[in-house]
């Protein structure tokens, strides 16, 4: 079994005070780390993977909105 299996295994059963602690620890990793973390705050951390994904969508649904309105497909 790997080691990321055994602690997905026991993340049900830690404690709200454990998972703030395991969640603290997990942010000081990736600030150690210097990886593409973009934003952190108290509700949790935002990647460049996470922001090209939310722009990605964006601009779906942007060009959706445009084929509907142009009656065409967009380019």
């Amino acid at each position: 079994m790997s080691t990321l299996t055994e602690i997905e295994a026991a993340l049900p059963a830690l404690t709200e005070r454990e998972l703030k602690q395991l969640a603290a620890n997990v942010d000081r990793l990736f600030r150690e780390r210097k990886g593409a973390l973009i934003y952190q705050d108290a509700h949790g951390l935002e990647t460049e993977a996470d922001l090209l994904l939310a722009a990605d969508r964006a601009f779906q649904e942007y060009d959706r909105t445009e084929e509907s309105h142009a009656n065409r497909p967009s380019r």
